[in-house]
């Protein structure tokens, strides 16, 4: 099961005993690409608890680290939410 809710901090956070995702709304601003890379990581992680290598090896794919490094270099938020 996946929601959607605003988070200060987390781009993503996933339950593993209630086999639940959550995603950051903030990630709606960034390109596609990224939200597909926070996808993928929290789904591994319902293979994979930690940041172990077997997660490492998981998440081994070129793409995924250039997507990681583009979200490192950006804030989570930019800008206000306006209606």
């Amino acid at each position: 099961m996946m929601h959607v809710k605003l988070m200060k901090t987390k781009r993503g956070t996933c339950s593993v005993e209630a086999r639940r995702i959550w995603l950051n709304l903030e990630l709606v601003k960034k390109p596609i690409y990224c939200l597909e890379y926070i996808i993928v990581h929290e789904l591994v992680h319902l293979l994979e608890l930690l940041h172990t290598d077997r997660f490492t090896a998981l998440m081994d794919q070129p793409m995924w680290w250039q997507y990681r490094e583009e979200l490192n270099r950006a804030p989570l938020a930019q800008g206000g939410w306006e209606y």
